[in-house]
């Protein structure tokens, strides 16, 4: 028997819905890119339903003590004496989440001599440290690609939200107002923009794709250049640098891994270089940008907005600057984690957990250690530093 250790986020103020706004999902079967979707032997959810909160428990209780198991589930993560922290002494498997991470620190993972397995309920494993758990031969997976167009979808309706303003002016029609002028003084045409993007991997090539309709001059960079093919059937413009793109664009969207190269890389000097009244959408990692460079580009009116759903911390406390910023459009961390995706990445941690405790092979594209060293999509897409210090992956 083994123990798992689940920790997922807070359910509803009202508790789990009894009714959904919609009666289950479109049926995919592929990824853009021809990757299957999960393929678990079964689920004992109802696709659409709230899984990845506490009481949904990724829909892997029957399945896991029906084998055996046993299954804790906890919301508590960052305090001292955490409920995760009690039940990680003991546990063989960690299964978290991107929106709410229980952070495998190499202090963590040391008061952990069971643990073999830490899986991602989404994708990026930035959370746990990755050189630790090479050390200590812990086996890290996540559900790669289950919800990369979840967030591209997000990252092109916050730039929507952004240039047309459409946050401040439902917020008029909430007031019981009909205040046009108050809404347009704000508010511009996408059409004819320069959008860049930073890092057209999964997530960034699908926000390019969907950006194409709206007439826009579309650019991006990244370390490996798009096939010649690919940026003629999408009119992409190329950018050796950061600066390079920063200068040249209207909009900037933010895809890029994290890692101590990366970090701050927005900073008060690329700033200084955009156009004035620009904006910036950052669905990737907070720390990418430097947090109080944005609070001043915006007061100062050098960014016309920003938007995005990643924080550093997460969950950030309440007086968090970008909370109370101006011209923003901020979310919680939930790009990945609607309820479409969420029956992906049950699917994926369930199929993930079958092979595990079966013996079999777990997927390449769902690893990212294994043996030791960085395996499968982790040795493709992810950089170990230095401790902590690691490139995740989008």
């Amino acid at each position: 028997m083994s123990k798992i250790l689940c920790v997922l986020y807070p359910d509803p103020v009202g508790g789990l819905p009894t009714s959904y706004a919609r009666d289950g999902l479109p049926q995919l079967t592929h990824y853009p890119d021809g990757q299957t979707l999960p393929s678990p032997e079964a689920i004992d959810f109802t696709p659409g339903e709230l899984l990845g909160s506490v009481s949904g428990e990724l829909g892997l209780r029957k399945f896991l003590e029906a084998a055996g198991h046993e299954l804790v589930v906890v919301s508590d993560k960052d305090r001292a004496n955490s409920a995760f922290d009690r039940e990680l002494v003991d546990a063989e498997v960690v299964i978290s989440q991107p929106f709410w991470p229980a952070y495998l620190t190499a202090e963590r993972i040391a008061k952990a001599p069971k643990l073999k397995l830490a899986l991602t309920a989404g994708i990026g494993s930035d959370h746990v440290d990755l050189e630790a758990a090479s050390q200590a031969e812990i086996t890290v997976a996540e559900v790669t690609y289950c919800n990369s167009i979840s967030v591209a979808e997000h990252a092109v309706m916050q730039i929507l939200a952004l240039v047309r303003n459409y946050l401040p002016s439902h917020e008029w029609i909430v007031k019981g107002g009909w205040n046009i002028a108050d809404c347009a003084e704000r508010a511009y045409d996408l059409e004819g923009m320069h959008v860049g993007v930073v890092a057209a991997g999964r997530i960034g090539l699908a926000v390019l794709q969907r950006l194409k309709p709206f007439g826009v001059k579309l650019h991006y960079t990244q370390r490996h250049r798009l096939p010649a093919a690919l940026e003629q059937e999408l009119g992409l413009t190329f950018h050796t640098t950061l600066e390079s793109l920063t200068k040249a664009c209207d909009v900037v969207s933010l895809h890029c891994p994290l890692h101590p190269g990366t970090m701050h890389m927005v900073n008060e000097q690329i700033l200084r270089g955009m156009r004035r009244g620009s904006y910036i959408v950052n669905t990737a990692r907070a720390e990418l940008c430097d947090q109080a460079a944005i609070v001043r580009a915006l007061e100062g009116g050098q960014l016309a907005g920003y938007a995005g759903d990643v924080w550093f911390p997460q969950p950030p406390p309440a007086n968090h600057p970008w909370r109370t910023m101006p011209h923003q459009a901020m979310t919680p961390h939930v790009s990945g984690t609607t309820l479409s995706a969420q029956a992906r990445y049950a699917a994926g941690t369930r199929e993930i957990l079958e092979c595990w405790f079966a013996g079999r092979p777990i997927r390449d594209e769902y690893l990212i250690v294994a043996g030791g060293k960085l395996a499968g999509t982790g040795a493709r897409s992810y950089t170990v530093n230095a401790p902590s210090k690691v490139l995740a992956h989008t």
